[in-house]
């Protein structure tokens, strides 16, 4: 009865961190397609499963073009590291300059920044989308520099980090948070054919239901 209790706290507040996370989906390494022809480095990927570059404040980026897998595999560290006892955020990088933007309005810039340097593991998914304006451009510095060597931050994106440069607005601020943050992560670039594809619901019922043969008698004409 103690370990059914102990079991039902766990998976209690298992639940509570990933609705804090704030995931769009249920992406796990156990739902990943590791058959995928998309190149990556797939044992760099399992070391970071064992999540000890939360424990050292590490960063990841993963790069590549739309549609190879970038966010499935942010999201299934995220997961595990849900699991694993830590506090994790999932955001989008527009939605996330968005609410910065927003909290000005009200005065709340303070307490948005705080909840975003707050967790364990940050993830920005599709950032460098769009050229920064001044006051983005200083939000980001600002989150890299406040989360550097003190908590862990995943970011996906469609450009490599040189190209990340030009979108801001000051080139000083630029560099510095970049350096920063190029130095403390790791860098993954992934190529190939759209994993989405393979997640196509008519790809998936051809790959779950087998097609039943036709017997030689029921194809004989009568």
């Amino acid at each position: 009865m103690l370990q059914d209790e102990i079991d039902r706290r766990d998976n209690k507040q298992l639940s509570t961190r990933l609705e804090r996370a704030g995931f769009e989906d249920e992406q796990t390494f156990e739902g990943f397609d590791w058959d995928t022809k998309v190149t990556f480095e797939r044992d760099r990927v399992r070391d970071l499963l064992g999540l000890g570059f939360i424990d050292r404040a590490e960063d990841a980026i993963f790069m590549g073009p739309v549609g190879v897998g970038k966010t499935f595999l942010a999201c299934a560290l995220g997961h595990a590291a849900c699991r694993a006892g830590h506090d994790v955020m999932f955001v989008r990088a527009d939605v996330m300059l968005r609410q910065l933007h927003q909290s000005r309005a009200d005065l709340s810039t303070e307490r948005a920044m705080r909840r975003l340097l707050a967790p364990d593991l940050l993830i920005i998914d599709d950032f460098g989308l769009r050229r920064l304006d001044p006051e983005q451009s200083s939000d980001i510095y600002e989150l890299i520099i406040e989360r550097h060597r003190k908590s862990s931050t995943i970011v996906t994106s469609n450009r490599s980090v040189d190209e990340w440069v030009p979108l801001f607005d000051d080139p000083l601020l630029a560099q510095s948070a970049l350096d920063r943050l190029g130095h403390n992560a790791y860098q993954l670039v992934m190529e190939g054919p759209s994993y989405r594809d393979r997640q196509r619901p008519d790809r998936r019922v051809r790959a779950e239901v087998p097609v039943k043969p036709t017997s030689r008698r029921s194809r004989r004409k009568r």
